[in-house]
């Protein structure tokens, strides 16, 4: 939103006979701010997404900052250090080192103890050196809480995109269907959570390893526990899953470590 010179004007001279009338101890009832900055880095034992490793089983640096505000709307960027050698040196060609993700959105309530999330998701990868690698994939998602425990049941849909030709085809689309549960145990620092997914098109697991020549859909699963150290520092593991074929550093089932702290 902007302002114009004269309403900033105007507010300089308000707020300035507000601090000339005012007791010092004011701004101690001073309204919370509108916008609130969040943060976290992380390091993992191996990036999974969806199930398959985007880091060729190796460790990962990530981190991401989000600017909430109180409206619901929100921005922010994330973004790992991923290896493909895996996979071959045609995708680390085009991928590179670096995933990026810049993402906007809404979250809020839509009915009694219903909280929405809806938003759009761009992955990006800044120094990939051939081909396009670059896509975007719409979200939306609802959760709500049953006592000590929480649920989600949420779609990602990326529409037909060159990045997402992989079968000989001009552009293809991608669809995500998840489901997560999570809850604390109670009196302890320690919670635990699940997610099962399925995806179905050009990111299908199935074709990724080779299991399929077509985008037959396939699951994605973890369990994991997270124990918090201190109010912004955490360690988490989790059991990681997939369909298809399994290949050592890529779609073998493992378990990952997550080192956190937000701020």
């Amino acid at each position: 939103m902007f302002t114009s010179i004269r309403g900033l004007l105007a507010a300089t001279a308000l707020a300035g006979a507000a601090l000339a009338a005012t007791p010092a101890f004011a701004d101690e009832t001073d309204a919370p701010s509108a916008i609130t900055v969040t943060g976290n880095v992380a390091l993992v034992t191996d990036y999974r997404f969806r199930g398959l490793s985007q880091s060729s089983g190796d460790p990962a640096v990530q981190g991401g900052i989000n600017v909430n505000h109180s409206s619901g709307l929100y921005v922010g960027v994330w973004s790992s250090s991923t290896s493909f050698k895996v996979v071959g040196p045609a995708a680390e060609s085009v991928y590179g080192s670096q995933e990026l993700d810049i993402f906007g959105g809404w979250t809020g309530a839509v009915a009694s103890g219903v909280t929405a999330d809806v938003g759009l998701l761009y992955y990006a990868y800044p120094n990939g050196h051939v081909g396009k690698a670059e896509f975007f994939e719409p979200y939306a998602s609802l959760s709500t809480t049953l006592g000590p425990v929480s649920g989600k049941l949420g779609v990602n849909y990326a529409w037909k995109q060159e990045a997402l030709n992989f079968n000989g085809g001009g552009k293809d689309d991608n669809v995500y269907i998840y489901g997560e549960l999570s809850g604390g145990i109670p009196n302890t620092p320690v919670s635990l959570s699940g997610h099962l997914g399925y995806t179905d098109g050009a990111l299908s697991p199935k074709f990724a390893t080779g299991q399929t020549v077509d985008y037959k859909g396939g699951l994605d699963w973890n369990v994991g526990a997270t124990f918090a150290i201190t109010k912004n520092l955490s360690v988490m593991g989790q059991y990681v899953g997939v369909e298809g074929r399994s290949i050592d550093g890529y779609s073998n089932d493992t378990v990952v470590g997550t080192l956190k702290l937000s701020f």
